[in-house]
């Protein structure tokens, strides 16, 4: 093995930590906090008790739209600089949100905090670490964008974990600064000492150009389009399902403790992290797009138990949808790297991050607002995520036969 393919994998480690921290932390570590939030938030008049659950659906759409905004400004900023430093803005941005937001005592200021969580996601979420993974590896990537996307989940399952006992003896403010220390003490010297873009940065390395097209090239591409309406379809149940389910779970029709709906929370994000590596293991044997189409499916598939949903047999939801979700997240990000290569790798998924966040914004808006109409209820809000779920299986289909088509083309060309 050479000295390149053995500190990739060093590599691989430290972004699965920086999707730990950084998607733990600004997304799926946060619902923990809603209630109390909301409870305060409410009892202060700071927000309309009539729109309590949109406040909560909007400042999680807030850092969503700026992961996808400040993706394509990332993916534009590696092209011109270092990866390494904007990293270590992403963690100033990330850390500095927590705090503000712990301080937050209106509406406003919390949507600011979302704000600059979201924008750090650009600069050390998803995006910049897949690109930065797919620098080290040509065979192998399914598997290490596999392991290093577990990250989003294991941080969804660890930061709950932690925060949830936090809040409860000392108060959502006092924890969330709590859990903002993982960023300065952890995440920083780690992105500091350790991170090395390319293998060209290590001794004796050899050079080599990069493959694929760029952005301009990849928007006239009909594949492009594919992916990026599955990208956005898929992500509004992901959404949905990660930052409002725990609250769906709490409302009166199901009636679920705090604790144990953040046990599913975490159960969630647990089931997704084997959804990851299955996924990215086995596109490297079977193809990225067929394995899209079945993960795709499976989500489709769990997500018609919600027309009947019940607290007892909520794991029949959880358990499918989250394998389904797990692995189409991973291969939306293969994908991108595997159709239009490495040239403009940062810039074409900070595009089709830009369109997954929108479609994610809209779920989130569309489910906040039906639950204020139904008083809190949860149950029409969610139909929307099989519908959504049917709509993203019908998209894998359409890149199924369209990289078909293609890679006939290229086989008749040869």
């Amino acid at each position: 093995m050479s000295q390149s393919t053995n500190y990739g994998w060093v590599i691989v480690a430290i972004s699965m930590l920086a999707l730990i921290v950084s998607n733990g932390l600004a997304i799926g570590g946060l619902p923990p906090f809603y209630k109390p939030i909301r409870e305060e938030f409410v009892a202060i008049g700071a927000i309309d008790a009539a729109r309590a659950e949109s406040f909560i659906a909007n400042g999680a759409n807030i850092t969503f739209l700026m992961s996808g905004v400040f993706s394509l400004l990332g993916g534009w900023l590696v092209t011109r600089f270092r990866l390494k430093p904007l990293m270590i803005v992403g963690c100033a941005l990330l850390g500095g949100g927590l705090i503000l937001h712990s301080q937050a005592a209106t509406a406003e200021m919390v949507y600011f905090a979302r704000f600059l969580m979201g924008a750090s996601l650009g600069f050390i979420g998803v995006a910049p670490n897949v690109v930065l993974v797919s620098g080290w590896f040509d065979v192998n990537r399914g598997t290490a964008l596999g392991i290093v996307l577990t990250g989003t989940s294991l941080g969804g399952t660890i930061i709950p974990l932690i925060a949830q006992p936090l809040i409860t003896n000392y108060g959502w403010r006092s924890a969330m600064i709590g859990i903002s220390l993982i960023v300065w003490v952890v995440l920083l010297p780690a992105i500091i000492f350790l991170v090395r873009e390319r293998p060209s940065e290590l001794p004796s390395a050899t050079v080599t150009d990069p493959d694929g097209v760029t952005l301009t090239a990849a928007l006239r591409t009909p594949i492009f389009w594919a992916l990026a309406a599955c990208a956005a379809l898929v992500f509004y149940p992901i959404f949905v399902t990660s930052q409002q389910f725990i609250l769906y779970l709490q409302s009166p029709r199901l009636g679920v403790s705090a604790e144990t709906a953040a046990f599913a929370q975490s159960a969630l994000f647990a089931i997704s992290i084997g959804g990851k590596f299955i996924a990215g293991a086995l596109s490297d044997r079977l193809g990225a797009v067929r394995v899209m189409v079945f993960c795709s499916f499976l989500m489709f598939a769990a997500s018609l138990v919600l027309f009947g949903l019940s607290a007892s047999n909520a794991l029949l939801f959880l358990l499918p949808f989250a394998l389904g979700y797990g692995g189409t997240f991973v291969l939306i990000q293969r994908l991108t790297s595997d159709l239009f290569g490495r040239l403009e790798a940062g810039k074409i998924l900070g595009a089709i991050t830009l369109i997954e966040v929108i479609g994610a914004a809209i779920g989130g808006r569309i489910t906040g607002y039906l639950a204020d109409k139904n008083g809190g209820d949860y149950t029409t809000a969610f139909y929307g995520v099989t519908i959504t779920a049917a709509a993203a299986f019908v998209a894998t289909l359409a890149i199924y036969a369209l990289n078909r088509k293609r890679s006939d083309a290229l086989a008749t060309n040869l």
